[in-house]
């Protein structure tokens, strides 16, 4: 017994220190385990350090004959966790005072339990202590190795006869009960040897002591005839604790001084509450509210109204925190007899009169709102100069541009759905829409402009509206009466060039001469833009991708969007450098003039795409091999070409087109606009040399010649005179049979 001692006392000691250097409050993380055994660990409570508010909370989970159960005060069964009453029930030591016939002693086994300097204090109001046996005087004390404390007490159980003691009845015949006082946060049980079972042993072995939970006991007659009190649960009984948040708070009042720092309940929806048994607080869900109040937002609405609390006629509406009853229509509620009675008519009257105020209210409040969107889309309208648009359209017979308004947009993208999104760039973003008439268009909502774009943008609109060419994108309309313009134009169906050339597996499965042919297209393209459009339209970012392919693989030039019109002074010259890396002109870059060379240089850059299938830039490469011009340009230096030529144009195309085409995209890439070739000159070109495609045979005349260029020197130049054929797809064009989903203008 010296040792059971011991070690409670040593298990007092670890709680003290413990409490005294556990944090104030904290919030377990989301994986820590709430059950143990069926029954449900609630924080502050937790399975872990890291799962409880301190240490003195911390339970553990272990298995015990084969079933796991919770562990609480190192080695003692914890039965269940209450927060709204504030305490917990654990299996409490039964100590005994038994007869031994062998020694003709008495062996005396009694137990103390102690709990000081913890959160927890034995119950006054659950408990009692309770004593059985027929020769017995026990006693219960908050000693200390034997030193006085500030309470003692016993209770004293006698029987003359075995006929004298009825189950059920606990009033000193076989068994007695006293209440404790509050505050124990320790007891010791004992028993008195004048009182002993020596001359009784043979119907009353022993007798026994406990503090027990009052509710768990029913006194019956075979506790003393047998051990089967102290048999059941290997001689423990519940007993309940009450426990509350103790260290360094004394009440509420002091509590919420503290509410950043210590303060115990956290949910918004919580009130705290003082101790009743010793110092300290609780937390309480406030009322109408359940859950745990201990966590942020534990406290969640109760649903009064799954009770019924309204009369049979009433109609419960459950508000946070509480509920309200109504009657049905015609009745009103009464508090006084919780009934809906027979209404009179003003409350028909106030219904009426509240209705039409807010009919008035909210449709006044819709018109002002409606002008106040009517002003601002007017604005925008002309501010991008849709007065101008409209006057010249009127002036146009047979002009076919539609200026759209947003509605008709937003419902034709069903408000511009991520899954309408067909392409994305620099530029804006461009959305796969269906307008009036069930058209198919791409709309292109486009990033912001200056001012000096905004005041220019109707001019712009209606010049770009009136060109018609087969190898550019048609604008058929745009919507001036956002912020932003957005522009529509026909839907391409089948990619890019980009797509074509670079994706995967694509290189082999088209022919060269169908790259020629759509490269050849959209040279004819961006000689209309330069030479037709009046005024000349600059392209400004020439690229495979901004080049399309229509349902029978046609080029189609695309995004030369709001700001594409040829400077005509120097007040027009951009001010900031735009493009796409890998095809910028490099004198474009030094003088921030945009001219009709700088789309000579970048359709270059095409072409050496088509030649060798490599893309424009590769960042992942050595330096000096990242820029695709400038290893064109070295190999061309060295008169070793076929350096960067793939297989399967070196074997399969005759070495007057390669060199042809080679000489072209060199021309193409001068660092000095003025002297590369027109873009009528380069289409022209193309179509000679497609010529050259379609008659294979021309490569036994000019095998020889063209060794200079493939391996060594050259001094072969190409013509641009004659006119421009343009010859339809060749039978050696080989499409892909799967067109890819349309990537539109970056």
């Amino acid at each position: 017994m010296e040792a059971r001692i011991l070690q409670l006392l040593c298990l007092g000691l670890l709680l003290l220190f413990a409490s005294q250097h556990a944090p104030a409050s904290a919030v377990p993380s989301p994986g820590c385990q709430t059950q143990c055994g069926g029954i449900e660990i609630q924080y502050p409570f937790g399975i872990g350090l890291e799962c409880s508010l301190a240490i003195d909370f911390n339970v553990s989970c272990r298995v015990r004959d084969g079933i796991s159960k919770p562990i609480i005060f190192t080695d003692t069964e914890l039965l269940d966790i209450s927060l709204i009453d504030g305490t917990i029930r654990f299996l409490n030591p039964i100590s005994t005072y038994c007869y031994n016939r062998s020694t003709r002693q008495m062996d005396d086994n009694s137990w103390e339990f102690s709990l000081r300097g913890t959160p927890y204090l034995f119950s006054d109001v659950h408990n009692k202590f309770t004593a059985i046996g027929c020769n017995t005087l026990a006693y219960i004390g908050n000693t200390v190795n034997g030193t006085s404390g500030g309470y003692q007490s016993g209770c004293v159980s006698t029987c003359g006869n075995l006929s004298d003691l009825a189950d059920g009845s606990c009033t000193g015949i076989g068994c007695c009960q006293m209440a404790i006082p509050k505050g124990m946060d320790l007891y010791y049980s004992g028993f008195d040897g004048g009182f002993n079972t020596t001359q009784i042993w043979n119907f009353s072995q022993c007798s026994y002591a406990v503090l027990m939970q009052a509710e768990a006991f029913n006194f019956s007659t075979a506790y003393i005839s047998t051990t089967k009190f102290n048999d059941t649960n290997s001689g423990q009984v519940p007993v309940v604790m009450d426990w509350a948040i103790r260290n360094e708070t004394l009440s509420c009042g002091v509590a919420k001084l503290n509410k950043t720092g210590t303060y115990a309940c956290l949910s918004k929806n919580s009130e705290c509450v003082d101790s009743t048994n010793g110092p300290g607080y609780r937390c309480n869900c406030s009322k109408g509210y359940q859950g745990n109040p201990y966590l942020p937002d534990g406290c969640h609405d109760v649903d009064e109204c799954n009770n019924s609390p309204c009369p049979s006629n009433g109609v419960c509406h459950n508000i946070a925190g509480g509920y309200w009853c109504s009657c049905r229509a015609g009745r009103k509620f009464s508090k006084q007899n919780n009934a809906c009675n027979p209404d009179t008519g003003l409350i028909i009257g106030v219904i009426v009169g509240f209705l039409v105020l807010v009919i008035f209210s909210f449709s006044g409040y819709m018109i002002i709102q409606k002008r106040k969107l009517n002003q601002v889309k007017q604005e925008h309208f002309r501010q991008h100069g849709g007065v101008l648009l409209f006057e010249r359209m009127r002036s146009e017979n047979g002009l076919a541009f539609t200026v759209f308004g947003e509605s008709e947009l937003i419902q034709a993208t069903n408000n511009y759905d991520k899954s309408r999104i067909i392409g994305k760039g620099g530029h804006g973003t461009v959305y796969k829409g269906i307008v009036k008439g069930n058209m198919i268009v791409a709309i292109k909502r486009c990033a912001l402009i200056d001012e000096r774009q905004k005041k220019e943008f109707g001019q712009e609109m209606l010049i770009l509206s009136q060109i018609n060419h087969k190898n550019i994108v048609k604008l058929v309309g745009c919507c001036l009466e956002v912020e932003v313009p957005m522009l529509v134009y026909e839907f391409i169906p089948n990619g890019t060039l980009f797509e074509l050339i670079h994706g995967k597996n694509q290189a082999l499965q088209i022919s060269f001469s169908t790259l020629l042919r759509i490269a050849h297209e959209a040279a004819e393209g961006l000689n209309f833009l330069h030479s037709y459009a009046s005024p000349p339209i600059i392209h400004g970012d020439v690229k495979t991708a901004n080049i399309l392919l229509d349902e029978n693989y046609m080029a189609k030039v695309s995004d030369f969007g709001a700001s594409i019109l040829a400077p005509s002074d120097k007040e027009q010259y951009v001010t900031m450098v735009q493009g796409t890396c890998g095809y910028l002109d490099p004198e474009y870059m030094l003088t921030c003039q945009l001219t009709e060379k700088s789309d000579v240089f970048s359709f270059g850059v095409i072409l050496l795409e088509v030649l060798t299938g490599q893309e424009p830039l590769k960042l992942d490469g050595p330096e000096r091999e990242r820029s695709l011009s400038s290893n064109f340009l070295s190999a061309m230096k060295q008169n070793n070409l076929n350096a960067i030529l793939p297989s399967h144009v070196k074997g399969q195309e005759s070495n007057e087109l390669i060199r042809g085409l080679a000489e072209l995209a060199k021309q193409c890439l001068d660092m000095c606009g003025s002297n590369r070739p027109s873009m009528k000159e380069i289409a022209d070109e193309l179509g000679r040399l497609r010529k050259l495609s379609l008659h294979p045979w021309v490569q036994l005349d000019v095998e020889m010649e063209a060794q200079g260029l493939l391996g060594g020197a050259s001094t072969a130049s190409f013509e641009t005179e004659g006119a421009t054929t343009v010859y339809p797809t060749q039978e050696g064009d080989n499409l892909p049979m799967n067109p890819r989903s349309s990537y539109y203008a970056r």
